[in-house]
């Protein structure tokens, strides 16, 4: 995700923090220092390192139920909301969806019972008074707790609410009809806060804006991968592809990027078997700080990622979201490269689509 900083790693999993979490950190400090000093703002920061816990624990709880269905989680993004967690593909079935999605909340309520009965936090009248350091500190990380429980399961996408409605709907209607429902229902919510956002705040109007573009994104990742459902690799794939070889140097890798069209390039070895990928920027970024001689081989990416001509295409938009590679190389059962695809080659492929539902693409023909 842009705007997001990589500050360690847990289990396997990236742990990222989004530019706009930090400033909402800065908001509930700023709100303290105005209202009690210098000994209040001290006392936030301790407040905000806690709140930073709790949302990860949060989002931890997504991360090992996902696990449990044998589901990797690349990265973990931390934002304002409360937070996303990367799955590298979505639960199978909408029994484990529901799981998945309720996980995270009910991580922040346990989190909030423990402090109440460990250390006697209140919860009474102190929800929305938060950012207030004259509440005790205890209190304020229970009623944290119980709010981002709460705003979480608004169903609405991103937010664990959103998933849990679509892992409802899906159980009745599958999970192309309930995708559409429930980005629907998030679209109006995001106007309903969007609304209320323009009576003064600020943070309403933020938040309405990140829910209906991650709900429009959610129905279009829908469309798509209900429109390839019943295609393969080969349909999509680009074949005439231009690679650069094992043992090239970056001036012979510029020939190539100057007499193709390509932005990314198979690295293949001597029997024409993908080895690694070097995508333009990956080959001007080296241009900058190495040698025209400089192998190829020391700046390319690896491991490099294959399907199979006859893989469903869903299993590639999948691998392509895992993976964050801008293509996957494409090769046959010896492993020999025969075709590459990218995602400019999957929306071409979808244009052809809208424009004749009845095309048939040249591997079905």
């Amino acid at each position: 995700m842009s705007w997001s900083l990589t500050i360690g790693r847990i289990a396997g999993t990236a742990v990222r923090v989004h530019v706009t979490f930090l400033m909402f950190l800065a908001w509930i400090g700023f709100s303290a220092f105005r209202q009690g000093g210098a000994a209040a703002a001290l006392e936030n920061v301790l407040f905000m390192a806690l709140l930073f816990a709790c949302v990860l624990l949060h989002e931890f709880g997504h991360i090992l139920t996902a696990r449990r269905f044998g589901i990797k989680t690349p990265e973990v993004n931390l934002l304002p909301i409360g937070g996303v967690a990367s799955l590298e593909r979505m639960p199978e079935k909408p029994s484990q969806e529901l799981l998945v999605a309720l996980a995270g909340p009910m991580v922040n309520v346990l989190i909030a019972l423990l402090l109440i009965l460990a250390f006697g936090g209140q919860m009474q009248g102190t929800v929305d008074r938060i950012e207030d350091p004259g509440v005790n500190l205890v209190t304020r990380l229970a009623a944290t707790n119980i709010f981002l429980a709460v705003f979480n399961l608004i169903p609405a996408f991103p937010m664990d609410g959103g998933r849990v409605l679509r892992a409802l709907l899906s159980m009745r209607l599958g999970p192309q009809k309930a995708t559409q429902i429930a980005a629907k229902v998030g679209q109006g919510l995001a106007f309903v806060l969007g609304f209320l956002g323009l009576f003064g705040n600020p943070i309403l109007l933020f938040i309405a804006i990140f829910i209906f573009l991650s709900a429009s994104g959610e129905a279009q990742d829908s469309a798509l991968r209900s429109a390839v459902a019943d295609l393969i690799v080969g349909d999509a794939m680009e074949t005439s592809v231009a690679t650069i070889g094992l043992d090239a140097t970056l001036e012979q890798a510029v020939d190539v990027l100057l007499s193709s069209p390509q932005h990314e390039f198979p690295i293949v070895d001597s029997f024409r078997k993908p080895v690694g990928f070097l995508t333009r920027e990956d080959l001007i970024a080296a241009l900058a700080i190495r040698e025209r001689d400089a192998p190829v081989s020391d700046v390319m990416r690896v491991p490099v990622v294959t399907l199979r001509q006859g893989a469903p295409l869903p299993q590639a938009l999948t691998d392509l979201a895992a993976s964050r590679v801008p293509a996957i190389s494409v090769v046959d059962a010896e492993g020999i490269l025969v075709g590459l695809l990218t995602r400019e080659n999957i929306a071409e492929m979808m244009m052809i689509k809208a424009a004749r539902p009845d095309w048939v693409f040249p591997h079905r023909a």
